[in-house]
C-alpha cells in the first residue's frame, strides 16, 4: 500500500511537467542555427518540417549533442568531455537528467515502432508523450500535450506520408505542427545521439530487471564517441558497444541495501549470454533479428549503484577495452 502511494506521488509530480515546453525552445534552436551545425531543414509534401541530420547535411557533433537533448525532452544536460580512461577514444558524452524516468524512458527511449513498405524507424522523444502508443507510459503515469511536437527517427531516408499521417492522428495535430529529426547513425550527430543513450539504456535495463522506478532518485552515464561509419551495421555495432563495452552509470536509489546491490550485479552488459563479441557479430548470428538478442545484453559496461537510505554504495560490471577497439577500429 506504502509503494503505491509513493507510486501514484511520483505520478501526481511528473504528470504536471511538460517535456515539450523544455524541448521546443532547443528544436527552434536547431533551426535558427542549421548551416553552423551542418544540418538542412526543408519542408514534407505533407507539412512537416524536416531536420536533416546527416542523410544530405553532414550532421556534426554539436547538433548530435542538441538532438540528445531533444530526445531527454528537455530533461537532460548533455556534455562532450574529455575522458582518459579509452587511450585512442578521448571524446566522451556525459548524460544527466533532471527528472531521468521521464527523460529517459517517457522521451528519449527509441519505443515508437513506424513503418511502411520499406520504411521502418523507431521513433524517440517528445511525441511519444503524446501519441501514448506504448505501455511505459500507463507504468510510469505520464502523458504530455502541445500544440506543437517533435520526434527524433535514426533513419538514413525521408519518411513517406503515410507515417507523417500516422503520426498527426495519434498525436492528433496537423502535419504542419510536426517536426521530425533524422539521425542515421552514419553521420557524427546520428553517432553521438546514440551513445548518449547510455543512461537511458540503464534506465531500461532497471525496468526489464523490475526494480521499483519510483525508487530511483537520480543518475548519470558517459560513455566513449566511436568513429561513424558508412556501413550502417558496422556504425550500428560501434554506437551499442560504445555503451556495452565503455559506457559507465551511475544511480541513486531509495530502497534496502540489498536490493541496490542486487540490482549493481544486474545491470551490468556482462550479466547476459550474449556478450562477449562486437554488437555487429552478435547482431549477423540471429539474423539481423533484434528480438533474437538476450535483453539483458542492452545495458552500461559498468555501473555504481547508491542507496542513499544508507550511503551504501555497490560496484558492478567492467570496462572492455579489448572488444571496444576490436568493434571501433
Amino acid at each position: 500500500m506504502q509503494e503505491n502511494s509513493k507510486q501514484n506521488q511520483t505520478n501526481t509530480l511528473t504528470s504536471s511537467m511538460s517535456i515539450h515546453a523544455l524541448t521546443l525552445p532547443i528544436v527552434d534552436h536547431i533551426v535558427a542555427h542549421a548551416d553552423a551545425l551542418q544540418v538542412n531543414v526543408s519542408k514534407h509534401e505533407t507539412g512537416a518540417t524536416m531536420i536533416d541530420a546527416g542523410i544530405q547535411a553532414s550532421g556534426g557533433l554539436e547538433a548530435g549533442r542538441l538532438i540528445a537533448e531533444v530526445c531527454m525532452g528537455g530533461l537532460g544536460q548533455v556534455t562532450l568531455q574529455n575522458n582518459t580512461t579509452f587511450a585512442n577514444w578521448p571524446l566522451s558524452v556525459k548524460v544527466h537528467a533532471m527528472s531521468p524516468v521521464i527523460a529517459c524512458l517517457g522521451s528519449q527511449y527509441a519505443g515508437w515502432a513506424l513503418s511502411h513498405e520499406k520504411f521502418f524507424s523507431l521513433g524517440s522523444g517528445p511525441a511519444r508523450a503524446i501519441a501514448q502508443r506504448e505501455d511505459i507510459f500507463g507504468e510510469i503515469g505520464y502523458q504530455d500535450t502541445a500544440k506543437q511536437t517533435v520526434l527524433v527517427l535514426e533513419t538514413d531516408k525521408i519518411p513517406p506520408k503515410e507515417v507523417i499521417e500516422k503520426v498527426a492522428r495519434d498525436t492528433k495535430l496537423p502535419a504542419e505542427h510536426l517536426t521530425f529529426i533524422l539521425t542515421p547513425t552514419r553521420s557524427l550527430a546520428g553517432t553521438v545521439q546514440i551513445t548518449a543513450r547510455v543512461l537511458e539504456v540503464a534506465l531500461h535495463k532497471l525496468h526489464t530487471v523490475h526494480f521499483p522506478l519510483h525508487q530511483l532518485v537520480d543518475g548519470y552515464g558517459v560513455a566513449p564517441i566511436p568513429a561513424p561509419s558508412p556501413d550502417f551495421l558496422t556504425g550500428m555495432g560501434r554506437t551499442n558497444d560504445a555503451i556495452l563495452f565503455g559506457g559507465f552509470v551511475h544511480l541513486y536509489v531509495k530502497c534496502k541495501d540489498e536490493e541496490a546491490e542486487a540490482l549493481a550485479k544486474a545491470l551490468p552488459s556482462s550479466s547476459s549470454k550474449d556478450y562477449g563479441r562486437p554488437f555487429a557479430e552478435v547482431f549477423k548470428a540471429v539474423n539481423m533479428d533484434f528480438y533474437q538478442i538476450d535483453p539483458l545484453l542492452f545495458s552500461p559496461a559498468k555501473v555504481a549503484v547508491t542507496n542513499l537510505e544508507t550511503g551504501h554504495s555497490y560496484f558492478a560490471g567492467q570496462f572492455n577495452e579489448a572488444l571496444l577497439e576490436q568493434s571501433f577500429n
